[in-house]
Parts: structure tokens; sequence; C-alpha cells
């Protein structure tokens, strides 16, 4: 519960920046300042350039925010044969899914988990946890490595940005034109852009954001599927059940800083109405998907 409402928090919070951001750019720009309506197309080329815009800017950020955040180390000099066995690992299976070699790196942190981030496919980061290496044997440390790298492969980072950004254009410009609906036809206001239309548009992207937000986490969940079948054609389809029947032995959910939350190997379980903001599928689904597949 604490983990979705520090989500619902945290969204709802960029939701309020893009919408501050965006109403004050497009009325500098007078994108709204013609007599009778919205300039609308004006409106979604403003839109989509904040709303990609932002998408983007986090994923091209997003190695140095995961370093920072995590506080992960990257191997540039194998210390001991435990970092040795990872750096190779990673090293043959970017070899079998075709990608550059990833930046290898461990943080400290007691949970099991493990996540992959960066903007291109061929300059991407994959990082494990202390905890991970402390609690897996090596068969189920390179099922969640194969995972990892082929969220990398797949190009999930930069495809749940372009769905992100896709999402915050439409968010940003349905907003306002229900605020204009609310501001000329409700309040009947026909001098300007009145406080109705402000407010309106404020709450609707507010509101749209979260909507928007549960798309994203669908298709989330349906590249963790993915992941996990490509986890299975590197690593073995019995390590990677292994390794996921190893996750659900953890009591606390793997915590990961909400930017990361969609690229580790497991996100925790919850039920009902919190299942919608998900990032990963709950493990048994993921195991039993595993199971059937051939």
């Amino acid at each position: 519960m604490k983990r979705v409402f520090l989500f619902l928090v945290t969204n709802i919070a960029v939701l309020l920046v893009l919408s501050v951001a965006a109403s004050i750019l497009i009325r500098v720009l007078g994108v709204e300042e013609i007599p009778g309506g919205l300039n609308l197309q004006s409106l979604i080329i403003f839109a989509a350039v904040i709303g990609f815009g932002g998408s983007f800017i986090s994923l091209a950020m997003s190695k140095w925010m995961a370093k920072r955040a995590t506080g992960a180390k990257v191997i540039e000099q194998p210390r001991n044969a435990t970092e040795q066995w990872l750096f190779e690992t990673v090293r043959r299976q970017a070899k079998q899914a075709g990608i550059g070699m990833p930046e290898v790196a461990v943080y400290e942190a007691p949970d099991i988990n493990a996540f992959a981030t960066g903007m291109r496919r061929d300059a991407a980061l994959v990082a494990v946890s202390t905890g991970l290496l402390q609690s897996m044997d090596k068969d189920e440390a390179e099922a969640v490595l194969g995972h990892e790298i082929t969220h990398v492969a797949n190009g999930d980072m930069v495809t749940l940005a372009l769905i992100q950004g896709v999402l915050n254009t439409f968010v940003i410009v349905l907003s306002r034109v229900i605020g204009y609906f609310v501001d000329r036809v409700l309040l009947k206001n026909d001098r300007g852009f009145g406080i109705g239309y402000f407010v309106t548009s404020i709450v609707a992207q507010i509101v749209l954001g979260i909507l928007a937000s549960m798309i994203v986490m669908w298709f989330s969940r349906q590249r963790e599927f993915r992941a996990d079948r490509g986890g299975a054609k590197l690593a073995g389809r019995e390590k990677m059940i292994a390794a996921l029947q190893r996750l659900k032995t953890m009591h606390e959910p793997a915590q990961l800083p909400e930017q990361l939350a969609a690229f580790g190997i497991s996100s925790g379980q919850v039920g009902g109405w919190k299942r919608l903001f998900m990032s990963h599928p709950p493990l048994d689904e993921r195991i039993a998907a595993l199971q059937q597949s051939r």
C-alpha cells in the first residue's frame, strides 16, 4: 500500500509540474490566445514537445540517476571471483542477445533485485544488489541477469518512454480541451480563459495522468513476461523459474527508486485495485507462464 501511495503522490507531483510548465509555455507562445477558441494545432505540437521531452530527458539521465539513487558502483576491473563471474556472465549474455556490452554495477541493498536502464541498447547499465549475490546461487542469478539483458535487447526502456510520451501528450491536450469546455460552455465565460479553465485543466490533467499511469503499468507488465521468456532463453527455463520461485520467499517487497521500479526483476506482491499500478505481474503468474511455455 505504501509503495502504491508513493507512486501516486510522485505522479501527481510530476503532473502538477507539467501542468504549470505547459500552461506557462503555451500562454507565453500564444497557443491559447486566439479569439473564440483553442489553437489545437499549436497546442498539440507544444504538448508533444513537453510530453516527449520529459520522458526522453529522464531516459537520457537514467544511468546517472540510477547510480546516484542506488549508490551502484560500476565494475571497472573485477576485484574478486564474484565480480569476475558477474562481469563475464553479462558479457556472454550480451553477445548472445546481440547488444553491446553494458556497464555492470553492484549496489548495497539487502533485498534480492537487479535492474537495467539506459537510452541505448549498446550503452546500457545492468546492476545487481548485494542481497541478490548473497541470496541466490549462480544459476538463479544467471537467469536474473538474462532477464535484465532481455529488457535491454528488447529496447524496453525506450518503448516505455515512447508510450509515456504519447500519453503525456494526450493528457495535456485533452485536459485543456475539457477545461475549455467547462469554462466556455458550462460557466459561460466568453472573455478569454477564466479561472474555471485553469482549475479544470489541472484537475483533469491529474485524473487523466493517473489513468495514463495505469496504461503504462499494463505495458510494463506485458514486457516483464517477455523478459522472463528472454531470460529463460539465455539461461535456461528451469533456472528462470527457480529465480522467480526464490523471489517468492522474500517477506518484504524489493525496494527500488520509483523511476527504476519498472526495470527491476520484481516489485513485490499486491492485489486488488493496487494491481493496476503494478509494474510487474504477480510472481505466480510469471512462473505459470514459463511453465506453460515450450
